[in-house]
Order: structure tokens, then C-alpha cells, then sequence
């Protein structure tokens, strides 16, 4: 496999995800009537611009923007881990800020009791993350050849 097709592969894996992440969160949002939070507005306006911009990287063929989404995920990843420590530990729930209308500290869902909607956007945040990262090391392994 072409170096070139690899880094196309895992910028659209890395689309996948921030599209899957996008509608999910709509889906909680528009279809279940979840209220979201502060942080869970900060988190979405990290995470939805990633299907545009990783969408027109995979069009245009614009390995550099891997950057732009690596930048955009660890601000959004460091937000949804904040996020979960305000749900699931007790000392930053004691703590935590007041958060609009809607507390924070709330889980609409908690599946497998450590699965909640911030955990959901943490992992999308890594896996895109991880993607980016490997996408800048095919293009830096392209161009020392």
C-alpha cells in the first residue's frame, strides 16, 4: 500500500469518528432531548469542525491539516477528561463550577456504570487524536524518502 493511500485511510478514519461523534451527540441532543451542559457545548465546538475540515483535507488531499485536528482534539480531549472527573469523582463534584442550567455533574446515561455522553466524547477526542498523530508521522516518513 502507497504511503500516500495509508495517510488518506487514516484521515478518513479520523473523519469517521468526528462525523459518528457528531451525530451522536446531535442524536442525544435533538432526538433523546438531552439538555447539554456548558462543557458539553465546549466539547461539540471542538469536535464539529473536525468533520469539516478533516472532510476537505480527504478531498483535497491535505495531509498538514492532520495539525489542525491533532490542536482541536487535545483541547476537546483535556475538556471532555475534565468533564468526566466531574462526573465520577467526588472531590471534583464537591468542587465543580456551576455549570448553566444544566449541572455538569449530570449523566444522562451511564452504561456499564463508567460510560457517560463526556467519556463517549473523550474517546472519539483520543482516537482522533492518535489518527492525526499517525498521519503526520506517514508524511514525515514520505518526505525523508
Amino acid at each position: 500500500m502507497k504511503k500516500e493511500t495509508r495517510a488518506e485511510n487514516l484521515l478518513l478514519a479520523a473523519w469517521v469518528t468526528a462525523l459518528v461523534a457528531t451525530l451522536g451527540s446531535l442524536y442525544f441532543s435533538e432526538v433523546l432531548g438531552f439538555v447539554p451542559c456548558d462543557l458539553c457545548w465546549f466539547q461539540r465546538i471542538f469536535m464539529y469542525p473536525q468533520v469539516i475540515i478533516l472532510g476537505i483535507a480527504i478531498v483535497r488531499k491535505e495531509f498538514s491539516t492532520a495539525r489542525y485536528s491533532l490542536a482541536l482534539s487535545v483541547i476537546g480531549g483535556l475538556i471532555s477528561l475534565y468533564h468526566y472527573a466531574l462526573q465520577k469523582i467526588p472531590v471534583f463534584q464537591h468542587y465543580a463550577i456551576q455549570c448553566g442550567r444544566i449541572p455538569c455533574t449530570g449523566q444522562y446515561m451511564n452504561w456499564l456504570g463508567f460510560i457517560t455522553i463526556p467519556f463517549l466524547a473523550l474517546t472519539a477526542f483520543l482516537i482522533i487524536a492518535l489518527l492525526s498523530v499517525a498521519v503526520m508521522r506517514q508524511q514525515k516518513r514520505r518526505n525523508n524518502v
